[in-house]
């Protein structure tokens, strides 16, 4: 996880800027964020986890949910608090979240497992599982694929990372291998000129009630 957190330390104003407002530009993002809003209805804390410099934290604010966000990287998080300052934002691992199980209504994460391999994306799904409350609601998002891309610039810097995309039958038996429920699956194509060529998804899954 170093690695990841060094990688995004050093483009973290970059990053900042790049993807400031990106919602506004991607109508389907609004929509899934507007119905996850609906269904969790105030019922309690939400967090988006891996929300580099907090725009989709900061979109679930606007839309009066009280969200507060979470990243490995310590300069994202500088970013995050600078164009947020209301919000609250801490550092932490998605593979190992300091949150008591249960505790959380909803959990948002937008592309967050795009560095993990596929026993990672296991360990990230299973302890968003274990934080939330019973009938609470996980939203996130990856890239539809199954090769690895290795990047050696980003942003204008020189960097050494692989990016992963994953399978929608492996994404679904991962989810329901953790224990999820009610799992629903959105599938788009790239908005042309917007962000990276690749399929997108958007998945909606559910911790069973007690």
């Amino acid at each position: 996880m170093r690695k990841i957190e060094s990688v995004y330390d050093s483009v973290a104003q970059e990053y900042a800027l790049a993807f400031a407002g990106e919602h506004d530009k991607k109508p389907q993002d609004q929509e899934v964020l507007q119905k996850f809003v609906r269904e969790v209805g105030g019922r309690g804390p939400v967090w988006d986890l891996g929300c580099g410099p907090g725009q989709t934290t900061a979109y679930l604010n606007s839309l009066g949910t009280q969200a507060s966000g979470l990243d490995l990287s310590e300069k994202l998080l500088e970013q995050s608090r600078a164009s947020h300052p209301g919000i609250h934002f801490r550092r932490g691992n998605i593979l190992e979240l300091e949150f008591r199980e249960g505790s959380i209504a909803g959990v948002v994460a937008f592309y967050a497992i795009v560095h993990f391999s596929e026993e990672q994306v296991e360990t990230a799904l299973r302890e968003v599982l274990r934080v939330l409350r019973p009938g609470g609601i996980f939203l996130f998002t990856f890239h539809v694929g199954g090769e690895t891309i290795h990047i050696e610039e980003f942003l204008g810097k020189k960097i050494d990372i692989d990016f992963m995309l994953f399978s929608t039958e492996f994404i679904l038996g991962c989810l329901e291998k953790c224990g999820f429920e009610r799992i629903e699956m959105i599938e788009r194509e790239p908005y042309p000129g917007v962000e990276y060529p690749s399929r997108r998804a958007y998945v909606f899954a559910r911790k069973p009630e007690v």
